[in-house]
Protein backbone atom coordinates (compact mmCIF):
# COMPACT_ATOMS: atom_id res chain seq x y z
CA UNK A 1 0.00 0.00 0.00
CA UNK A 2 1.37 3.40 -1.06
CA UNK A 3 0.33 6.37 0.74
CA UNK A 4 1.11 8.78 -1.38
CA UNK A 5 -0.39 7.02 -4.39
CA UNK A 6 -3.74 6.84 -2.72
CA UNK A 7 -3.91 10.35 -1.65
CA UNK A 8 -2.87 10.94 -5.24
CA UNK A 9 -6.26 8.57 -6.12
CA UNK A 10 -8.91 10.33 -3.90
CA UNK A 11 -7.27 13.83 -5.38
CA UNK A 12 -7.52 12.76 -8.83
CA UNK A 13 -10.79 12.15 -8.98
CA UNK A 14 -12.07 15.28 -6.35
CA UNK A 15 -10.23 17.21 -9.32
CA UNK A 16 -12.55 15.32 -12.45
CA UNK A 17 -15.85 15.82 -10.09
CA UNK A 18 -15.10 19.14 -9.44
CA UNK A 19 -14.49 19.64 -13.19
CA UNK A 20 -17.70 18.50 -13.75
CA UNK A 21 -19.66 20.50 -11.89
CA UNK A 22 -17.88 23.30 -12.77
CA UNK A 23 -18.50 22.93 -16.76
CA UNK A 24 -21.98 21.56 -16.14
CA UNK A 25 -23.50 24.71 -16.73
CA UNK A 26 -22.09 24.51 -20.61
CA UNK A 27 -25.37 22.17 -20.77
CA UNK A 28 -22.36 19.59 -23.05
CA UNK A 29 -22.86 17.44 -20.51
CA UNK A 30 -26.90 16.47 -21.13
CA UNK A 31 -26.70 13.50 -18.83
CA UNK A 32 -27.72 13.12 -15.23
CA UNK A 33 -24.81 13.29 -12.86
CA UNK A 34 -24.33 12.00 -9.43
CA UNK A 35 -20.75 13.10 -8.00
CA UNK A 36 -19.52 10.95 -5.46
CA UNK A 37 -17.33 13.96 -3.81
CA UNK A 38 -16.62 13.35 -0.49
CA UNK A 39 -16.95 9.74 -0.70
CA UNK A 40 -13.81 9.01 -2.72
CA UNK A 41 -11.46 7.18 0.00
CA UNK A 42 -14.50 3.63 -0.22
CA UNK A 43 -13.72 2.99 -4.30
CA UNK A 44 -9.83 4.05 -3.64
CA UNK A 45 -9.50 1.73 -0.56
CA UNK A 46 -11.70 -1.37 -1.75
CA UNK A 47 -10.02 -0.73 -5.17
CA UNK A 48 -6.57 -0.93 -3.75
CA UNK A 49 -7.43 -4.12 -2.46
CA UNK A 50 -8.49 -5.45 -5.47
CA UNK A 51 -6.65 -7.19 -8.95
CA UNK A 52 -7.11 -6.21 -12.25
CA UNK A 53 -9.25 -9.00 -13.34
CA UNK A 54 -11.96 -8.88 -10.64
CA UNK A 55 -14.86 -7.44 -11.34
CA UNK A 56 -16.47 -3.98 -9.88
CA UNK A 57 -20.28 -3.47 -10.72
CA UNK A 58 -21.59 0.00 -9.58
CA UNK A 59 -24.57 2.28 -9.30
CA UNK A 60 -25.78 5.37 -9.99
CA UNK A 61 -23.00 7.09 -8.81
CA UNK A 62 -20.37 5.74 -10.51
CA UNK A 63 -17.59 8.24 -11.31
CA UNK A 64 -15.16 7.11 -8.33
CA UNK A 65 -15.61 3.39 -8.54
CA UNK A 66 -14.50 3.57 -12.48
CA UNK A 67 -11.50 5.89 -11.35
CA UNK A 68 -10.33 3.43 -9.29
CA UNK A 69 -10.82 0.87 -10.62
CA UNK A 70 -8.54 2.22 -13.83
CA UNK A 71 -11.09 3.13 -15.91
CA UNK A 72 -9.79 5.49 -18.71
CA UNK A 73 -10.70 9.04 -18.42
CA UNK A 74 -11.08 10.53 -21.90
CA UNK A 75 -13.94 7.74 -22.36
CA UNK A 76 -15.46 8.65 -19.57
CA UNK A 77 -15.70 12.71 -20.03
CA UNK A 78 -16.53 11.21 -23.84
CA UNK A 79 -19.50 9.33 -22.89
CA UNK A 80 -20.77 12.43 -20.30
CA UNK A 81 -21.12 14.40 -23.19
CA UNK A 82 -23.00 11.53 -25.12
CA UNK A 83 -20.00 11.13 -27.52
CA UNK A 84 -18.98 8.12 -29.86
CA UNK A 85 -15.69 7.66 -28.05
CA UNK A 86 -17.52 7.11 -25.02
CA UNK A 87 -17.26 4.09 -23.21
CA UNK A 88 -20.80 3.02 -23.84
CA UNK A 89 -20.27 4.50 -27.27
CA UNK A 90 -21.92 7.68 -25.85
CA UNK A 91 -25.64 5.77 -25.77
CA UNK A 92 -25.37 5.14 -21.44
CA UNK A 93 -24.05 8.54 -20.07
CA UNK A 94 -22.65 9.68 -16.57
CA UNK A 95 -24.46 6.45 -14.95
CA UNK A 96 -23.54 3.88 -17.33
CA UNK A 97 -19.66 3.28 -17.51
CA UNK A 98 -17.65 0.44 -18.34
CA UNK A 99 -14.37 -0.76 -19.05
CA UNK A 100 -13.84 -4.06 -19.25
CA UNK A 101 -10.22 -3.79 -19.92
CA UNK A 102 -9.97 -3.51 -15.80
CA UNK A 103 -12.99 -5.28 -14.40
CA UNK A 104 -14.95 -2.76 -14.44
CA UNK A 105 -18.02 -4.54 -15.92
CA UNK A 106 -20.41 -1.55 -15.74
CA UNK A 107 -22.88 0.31 -13.59
CA UNK A 108 -26.49 0.22 -13.19
CA UNK A 109 -28.82 3.32 -12.11
CA UNK A 110 -31.70 0.79 -10.96
CA UNK A 111 -31.63 1.30 -7.37
CA UNK A 112 -29.93 -1.92 -5.88
CA UNK A 113 -29.45 -3.30 -9.01
CA UNK A 114 -25.38 -3.43 -8.94
CA UNK A 115 -26.38 -5.95 -6.16
CA UNK A 116 -27.91 -9.08 -8.11
CA UNK A 117 -25.70 -8.26 -11.56
CA UNK A 118 -22.69 -8.35 -9.27
CA UNK A 119 -24.17 -11.39 -7.69
CA UNK A 120 -24.68 -13.37 -11.23
CA UNK A 121 -20.89 -12.61 -11.76
CA UNK A 122 -19.31 -14.18 -8.92
CA UNK A 123 -21.65 -17.01 -9.52
CA UNK A 124 -20.08 -17.25 -13.48
CA UNK A 125 -16.86 -17.11 -11.44
CA UNK A 126 -17.88 -20.17 -9.60
CA UNK A 127 -19.34 -22.19 -12.44
CA UNK A 128 -15.79 -21.52 -13.89
CA UNK A 129 -13.95 -22.11 -11.18
CA UNK A 130 -11.79 -19.00 -11.69
CA UNK A 131 -10.43 -16.60 -8.79
CA UNK A 132 -11.73 -13.62 -9.57
CA UNK A 133 -13.54 -11.42 -6.99
CA UNK A 134 -16.62 -9.52 -7.60
CA UNK A 135 -17.57 -6.22 -6.12
CA UNK A 136 -20.97 -4.41 -6.12
CA UNK A 137 -20.96 -1.11 -4.55
CA UNK A 138 -24.52 -0.08 -3.63
CA UNK A 139 -26.12 2.83 -1.05
CA UNK A 140 -27.64 2.30 2.24
CA UNK A 141 -31.07 2.87 0.24
CA UNK A 142 -30.40 -0.42 -1.49
CA UNK A 143 -30.65 -2.74 1.38
CA UNK A 144 -34.21 -1.95 1.29
CA UNK A 145 -35.02 -3.33 -1.81
CA UNK A 146 -36.18 -7.60 -1.97
CA UNK A 147 -32.66 -8.27 -4.09
CA UNK A 148 -30.85 -7.34 -1.52
CA UNK A 149 -31.79 -10.23 0.99
CA UNK A 150 -32.09 -12.12 -1.92
CA UNK A 151 -28.93 -11.99 -3.11
CA UNK A 152 -27.41 -12.56 -0.03
CA UNK A 153 -29.09 -15.52 0.83
CA UNK A 154 -27.94 -16.87 -2.68
CA UNK A 155 -24.45 -15.80 -2.44
CA UNK A 156 -23.81 -17.37 1.15
CA UNK A 157 -26.17 -20.91 -0.10
CA UNK A 158 -23.29 -21.25 -3.24
CA UNK A 159 -20.44 -19.83 -1.31
CA UNK A 160 -19.40 -16.99 -3.98
CA UNK A 161 -16.29 -15.20 -4.81
CA UNK A 162 -18.58 -12.03 -3.33
CA UNK A 163 -17.86 -8.40 -1.86
CA UNK A 164 -20.93 -6.35 -1.27
CA UNK A 165 -19.99 -2.65 -0.24
CA UNK A 166 -22.46 -0.56 1.57
CA UNK A 167 -21.65 2.98 1.16
CA UNK A 168 -23.83 4.60 3.40
CA UNK A 169 -23.87 8.59 3.23
CA UNK A 170 -26.77 8.85 5.48
CA UNK A 171 -29.21 9.74 3.05
CA UNK A 172 -31.53 7.92 0.19
CA UNK A 173 -32.12 10.85 -1.83
CA UNK A 174 -33.49 13.83 0.69
CA UNK A 175 -34.87 10.93 3.35
CA UNK A 176 -32.41 9.92 5.94
CA UNK A 177 -32.71 6.34 7.69
CA UNK A 178 -34.50 7.24 10.73
CA UNK A 179 -37.63 7.89 8.46
CA UNK A 180 -37.19 5.00 6.54
CA UNK A 181 -36.05 2.57 8.61
CA UNK A 182 -35.91 0.71 12.57
CA UNK A 183 -33.66 2.04 14.77
CA UNK A 184 -33.10 -1.71 15.53
CA UNK A 185 -32.45 -2.32 12.02
CA UNK A 186 -28.00 -3.39 11.94
CA UNK A 187 -26.62 -4.56 8.14
CA UNK A 188 -24.13 -6.31 9.70
CA UNK A 189 -25.97 -8.31 11.75
CA UNK A 190 -28.09 -9.23 8.77
CA UNK A 191 -24.96 -9.74 6.41
CA UNK A 192 -23.77 -12.03 9.59
CA UNK A 193 -26.94 -14.15 9.95
CA UNK A 194 -26.54 -14.94 6.22
CA UNK A 195 -23.25 -16.38 7.42
CA UNK A 196 -20.88 -14.35 6.08
CA UNK A 197 -18.01 -12.34 6.94
CA UNK A 198 -19.63 -8.82 7.89
CA UNK A 199 -17.70 -5.75 9.27
CA UNK A 200 -18.31 -1.54 9.68
CA UNK A 201 -15.93 0.73 9.68
CA UNK A 202 -14.92 4.97 8.62
CA UNK A 203 -15.56 5.03 4.98
CA UNK A 204 -13.54 8.60 5.33
CA UNK A 205 -10.59 7.02 6.12
CA UNK A 206 -8.91 5.65 2.70
CA UNK A 207 -6.31 2.90 5.07
CA UNK A 208 -9.07 1.83 6.96
CA UNK A 209 -11.43 1.29 3.89
CA UNK A 210 -8.41 -0.60 2.09
CA UNK A 211 -7.44 -2.92 5.65
CA UNK A 212 -11.24 -3.73 5.96
CA UNK A 213 -11.66 -4.67 2.25
CA UNK A 214 -8.75 -6.27 2.16
CA UNK A 215 -9.61 -8.43 5.25
CA UNK A 216 -13.00 -9.01 3.47
CA UNK A 217 -11.12 -10.11 0.44
CA UNK A 218 -9.28 -12.28 1.83
CA UNK A 219 -11.89 -14.04 3.87
CA UNK A 220 -13.26 -14.58 0.83
CA UNK A 221 -10.04 -16.28 -1.51
CA UNK A 222 -9.57 -18.47 1.34
CA UNK A 223 -12.74 -20.50 0.31
CA UNK A 224 -14.80 -19.15 2.78
CA UNK A 225 -18.03 -17.52 0.98
CA UNK A 226 -19.34 -14.12 0.85
CA UNK A 227 -18.49 -10.59 2.48
CA UNK A 228 -20.13 -7.67 3.76
CA UNK A 229 -18.87 -4.57 4.59
CA UNK A 230 -20.43 -1.31 5.44
CA UNK A 231 -18.58 1.95 5.42
CA UNK A 232 -19.49 5.15 6.51
CA UNK A 233 -19.19 8.26 4.31
CA UNK A 234 -21.05 11.82 3.03
CA UNK A 235 -21.47 13.10 -0.04
CA UNK A 236 -21.47 16.74 -0.22
CA UNK A 237 -23.15 17.67 -3.31
CA UNK A 238 -26.75 17.48 -4.39
CA UNK A 239 -28.22 13.75 -4.77
CA UNK A 240 -27.61 14.11 -8.64
CA UNK A 241 -26.30 17.26 -10.02
CA UNK A 242 -23.43 19.56 -9.51
CA UNK A 243 -24.58 22.00 -6.54
CA UNK A 244 -24.83 22.63 -2.79
CA UNK A 245 -28.38 21.79 -1.56
CA UNK A 246 -28.44 22.93 2.06
CA UNK A 247 -31.03 25.58 1.30
CA UNK A 248 -33.73 22.58 0.72
CA UNK A 249 -33.63 21.72 4.04
CA UNK A 250 -33.84 18.16 4.75
CA UNK A 251 -30.15 18.69 6.15
CA UNK A 252 -28.56 21.14 7.90
CA UNK A 253 -25.51 23.70 7.35
CA UNK A 254 -24.35 22.68 10.68
CA UNK A 255 -24.38 18.66 9.68
CA UNK A 256 -22.41 19.64 6.63
CA UNK A 257 -19.56 21.44 8.20
CA UNK A 258 -19.15 18.71 10.49
CA UNK A 259 -18.94 16.54 7.71
CA UNK A 260 -16.58 19.05 5.49
CA UNK A 261 -14.53 18.72 8.53
CA UNK A 262 -13.57 15.17 8.13
CA UNK A 263 -13.13 15.48 4.50
CA UNK A 264 -11.04 12.31 3.36
CA UNK A 265 -8.66 13.93 1.15
CA UNK A 266 -7.76 16.72 3.54
CA UNK A 267 -7.44 14.90 6.68
CA UNK A 268 -5.39 12.32 4.75
CA UNK A 269 -3.30 14.92 3.66
CA UNK A 270 -2.50 16.06 6.88
CA UNK A 271 -2.10 12.67 8.17
CA UNK A 272 0.59 12.24 5.12
CA UNK A 273 2.30 16.10 5.85
CA UNK A 274 2.69 14.90 9.69
CA UNK A 275 4.44 11.15 8.73
CA UNK A 276 6.82 13.25 6.14
CA UNK A 277 5.63 11.16 3.41
CA UNK A 278 4.03 14.65 1.39
CA UNK A 279 4.88 17.80 0.88
CA UNK A 280 2.81 21.28 -0.18
CA UNK A 281 4.96 20.83 -3.63
CA UNK A 282 4.38 17.09 -4.25
CA UNK A 283 0.14 18.52 -3.89
CA UNK A 284 1.14 21.02 -5.98
CA UNK A 285 2.60 18.97 -8.69
CA UNK A 286 0.35 16.24 -8.36
CA UNK A 287 -2.74 18.98 -9.10
CA UNK A 288 -0.97 20.39 -11.95
CA UNK A 289 -0.79 16.60 -13.59
CA UNK A 290 -4.02 15.51 -12.80
CA UNK A 291 -5.42 19.38 -14.63
CA UNK A 292 -3.30 18.71 -17.64
CA UNK A 293 -5.19 14.91 -18.10
CA UNK A 294 -8.55 16.54 -17.55
CA UNK A 295 -8.05 19.28 -19.98
CA UNK A 296 -6.97 16.40 -22.30
CA UNK A 297 -10.39 14.88 -21.75
CA UNK A 298 -12.61 17.70 -21.82
CA UNK A 299 -10.54 18.58 -25.48
CA UNK A 300 -10.86 14.71 -26.25
CA UNK A 301 -14.46 14.84 -25.47
CA UNK A 302 -15.13 18.15 -27.62
CA UNK A 303 -13.39 16.49 -30.77
CA UNK A 304 -15.07 13.71 -30.61
CA UNK A 305 -18.43 12.62 -33.21
CA UNK A 306 -21.64 12.13 -31.78
CA UNK A 307 -22.78 8.72 -32.48
CA UNK A 308 -25.02 7.73 -35.33
CA UNK A 309 -28.30 6.43 -34.93
CA UNK A 310 -28.99 4.53 -37.89
CA UNK A 311 -31.06 1.55 -39.05
CA UNK A 312 -27.93 -1.01 -39.23
CA UNK A 313 -27.18 -0.40 -35.42
CA UNK A 314 -23.92 -1.21 -34.10
CA UNK A 315 -23.28 -4.13 -31.44
CA UNK A 316 -26.57 -5.82 -32.14
CA UNK A 317 -26.89 -9.34 -30.33
CA UNK A 318 -28.47 -10.53 -33.69
CA UNK A 319 -28.45 -9.61 -37.66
Amino acid sequence: MNKADLFYKMLRIRLIEETIADRYSEQKMRCPTHLSIGQEAIAVGVSEALKKEDFVMSNHRAHAHYLAKGGALKPMIAEIHGKKTGCAMGRGGSMHLVDLSVGMMGSTPIVANSIPVATGLAFASFLKGDKKISVSYFGEGATEEGVFGESLNFAALKNLPILYVCEDNLYSVYSPVNVRQSKARNLVKIAEAHGMFAKEGDGNHVEESYTIAKEAIDFIQNGNGPAFIKLNTYRYREHCGPNYDTDLGYRSPEEVNLWLEKCPIETYKKKLFQEKILTEEDVAKMKEKIQNEIEEAFDFAKESPFPEFDPDYELTYAE
